[in-house]
């Protein structure tokens, strides 16, 4: 049988972590790939939610950030909407320690199975809890091994802390913006 041959890198890591993507992108196995984003009910709902974990900080033990450049294995990075991290977690400029909490937010051109690839390498890499918001469709999921989860009621939540996240107020307040 015939193989095929190997198809090279189109960028090395150094390359993608030496470039401003506007905005940024993923990196997987050589290749750069757009992220969907850019549309007023995807960034306010990024917003809100980073605002929220921001003002629970103290409360909830973390700290928040957006957009932030995660090394999940040798030649893969990927760009959260939003990463929660524990308050005691190292600050690192591209994390490569996994964070509480990963946060995707859908945009009109997504679907949920092109976002099995990011949540298998969130898990690969130890993420513990993989949330999924939908701004459109006003629901939100959780994702894990066993695969995605819709959020039956109606809060996301971190077992054994004070993270507790009410869908809709967050989705109130995405009808007021």
């Amino acid at each position: 049988m015939a193989t095929l041959p190997i198809e090279e890198p189109r960028v090395t890591v150094e390359e993608y972590l030496r470039t401003a993507y506007r905005p940024d992108c993923d990196y997987v196995d050589g290749q750069v790939e757009e992220r969907n984003v850019g549309e007023y009910d995807h960034g306010l709902l990024q917003t809100l939610l980073a605002v929220l974990f921001t003002n629970n900080r103290q409360v909830w033990n973390v700290r928040t950030v957006t957009d932030v450049r995660m090394q999940v294995s040798e030649h893969r990075f990927r760009v959260p909407d939003v990463l929660v991290l524990r308050a005691d977690a190292p600050k690192e400029q591209i994390l490569t320690h996994p964070p509480l909490i990963a946060i995707e937010i859908l945009s009109p051109e997504d679907r949920l199975s092109r976002f099995q690839a990011r949540i298998n390498d969130y898990l690969a890499f130890g993420i513990e809890h993989i949330w999924i918001v939908d701004p459109e469709g006003r629901t939100a999921y959780t994702a894990d091994a066993g695969g995605l989860h819709v959020v039956q009621s109606g809060e996301l939540a971190v077992p054994g802390t004070a993270i507790r996240v009410v869908l809709s107020e967050v989705f109130a307040e995405l009808d007021r913006g």
